[in-house]
């Protein structure tokens, strides 16, 4: 699978891309939980990546529907959540560091 994770256009974009799947969102900043992260682009949740019922699935949603009811869920790779944990701490994207590393030693 490819990945881009990137600075663009005043926000960030992570994008993964396998040939059974597509996943892309463009964010302002990640909120973090101890098992989840948000995606917050215009001060609204337009996603997010969490852990499926604890199994060894991690699975991103995007909402898709105006009303904020309608969403998409792709499961995507760990490594792929590690690059994008990564490059929005550096770019300085995440809003609660001390939940980031909960969510690091919970999830990844």
């Amino acid at each position: 699978m490819e990945t881009t994770v990137a600075e663009h256009d005043g926000r960030m974009i992570a994008r993964l891309e396998g040939s059974d799947r597509v996943f892309e969102v463009a964010f302002d900043l990640i909120e973090p939980t101890d098992v989840t992260l948000r995606f917050i682009r215009d001060e609204d949740r337009v996603g997010s990546i969490y852990n499926d019922d604890g199994t060894d699935r991690t699975m991103a949603r995007l909402t898709t529907g105006r009303d904020g009811s309608d969403f998409i869920g792709v499961e995507v790779p760990t490594e792929f959540v590690t690059e994008l944990v990564n490059a929005a701490s550096e770019a300085g994207r995440i809003t609660d560091g001390t939940a980031l590393e909960g969510y690091r030693l919970r999830v990844l």
